[in-house]
């Protein structure tokens, strides 16, 4: 008990702090002859690289420095640099939500499981006959989107969502197959036949994540509940190791507490001295997705070794939540920054692109996947709005405003 105490009031501390703001500056963007005004760091600007995109989400640079991206709409996009031509790569079912490559091979991970398909750097197209079924996941309802990464170990990592916000659902013994969701698995391929093994469990939503460059550590969003309202739980940044638990849905953390979730009365699998905390945490309902940390020698030293976090932004409204409340009261979507000290969370979390959504609730873009690019830029995807690829990097001199294609 006195450890989780002490947990709680680290984790107190931690989101409960939020670091000096960058200085901003303000970026007129045009879009459709209408004016945003953005707010960016100082020495940044954006750009509108392209929107010949359907419903773009995570993104994925090869070693020749294309880009890869995945889509809710069926589409995997290529891009060579200047990246302002995208071109189906491919076309499936099932929701090819992100793509990494890693051997000569590509990995797709749709609703239903984890693909592969032979992949030459510089290939323009692949026949859907080569993706063949690497290893199955749990398909059902809600939350469909799953997430390929290829941790600094080279193994294959795959991160997936329960059902909803109170489902009987874990990545444990004792759940069937359907059941067995909510957290990140990691690939053994050293059988006869590819499976997954649990890495952390307990996340009701994860759907970015990244190692830190310095420690080689874990981190991912995690999207929380919408049960309990518009205020709470918060969304949260996680710290994964390996057989960590964090606690949904069967604890939520409020922002200073853990507290035990009535919604769902089945034994939690773990109890809650094992929960691990959130090491900062967002607006409830931000809807956090892409993370990125960003290398030493990108943008500008101000990001080395940050984390960079995508905000899609709330569909629900004040005061309870609900869909049918007034646009203005959504979480706007954006970027942020959460900061690291010497490889370890501080719990600051700053803002580093706003200005997407008006006073009306009206949007420009809902960021969802975000990568460092070889050049040294932070490129994001939006899948809502002005849906395509936008690039944020360092500034030139009369860079003071910017057009949308048409």
């Amino acid at each position: 008990m006195k450890l989780l105490i002490a947990f709680a009031l680290l984790a107190v501390g931690l989101t409960a702090a939020r670091a000096a703001a960058l200085p901003l500056h303000t970026q007129t963007l045009v879009s459709q002859g209408e004016r945003w005004n953005l707010r960016l760091p100082e020495g940044l600007q954006l750009e509108v690289l392209s929107t010949a995109l359907d419903s773009p989400r995570l993104m994925h640079f090869l070693p020749n420095g294309d880009l890869l991206i995945g889509s809710r709409s069926g589409n995997v996009y290529r891009l060579s640099p200047p990246y302002r031509r995208a071109q189906q790569l491919l076309r499936l079912p099932d929701y090819p939500h992100s793509v990494v490559y890693a051997d000569g091979r590509l990995l797709i991970a749709r609703t239903n499981g984890l693909y592969t398909a032979p992949y030459r750097l510089g290939q323009t197209q692949i026949s859907p006959s080569s993706v063949k079924l690497l290893a199955a996941l749990p398909k059902g309802g809600g939350h469909t989107s799953r997430s390929v990464a290829i941790g600094p170990d080279r193994r294959v990592y795959v991160a997936l969502g329960n059902s909803g916000n109170c489902d009987d659902e874990y990545l444990g013994a004792g759940y069937p197959f359907e059941r067995q969701r909510g957290g990140v698995l990691v690939l053994d391929e050293s059988g006869a036949k590819a499976r997954f093994k649990p890495f952390a469990t307990g996340l009701r939503n994860p759907v970015g994540m990244d190692w830190h460059p310095l420690t080689g550590v874990l981190y991912a969003s995690n999207n929380g509940p919408d049960h309990l309202g518009f205020e709470q739980p918060p969304e949260s940044f996680a710290r994964l190791t390996p057989g960590s638990f964090h606690g949904m849905p069967w604890f939520q953390f409020d922002g200073r507490r853990l507290q035990r979730d009535t919604c769902i009365d089945s034994e939690p699998p773990r109890p809650r001295a094992e929960v691990s905390l959130p090491v900062a945490t967002f607006p409830a309902r931000n809807a956090p997705m892409g993370v990125a940390f960003i290398p030493a020698g990108a943008l500008d030293r101000r990001f080395s070794n940050h984390a960079i976090v995508a905000l899609r932004g709330s569909w629900g409204t004040r005061p309870d939540g609900g869909a049918r409340g007034d646009a203005a009261t959504r979480r706007p979507p954006g970027l942020v920054m959460v900061r690291f000290e010497a490889g370890r969370a501080s719990g600051e979390v700053v803002e580093v692109l706003g200005g997407l959504q008006r006073g009306d609730g009206s949007r420009l873009a809902r960021p969802v996947g975000v990568a460092a690019g070889p050049d040294g830029a932070l490129y994001f995807t939006s899948d809502s709005g002005l849906q395509g690829l936008f690039r944020l990097s360092v500034r030139a001199a009369d860079g003071a405003s910017a057009a949308a294609p048409r």
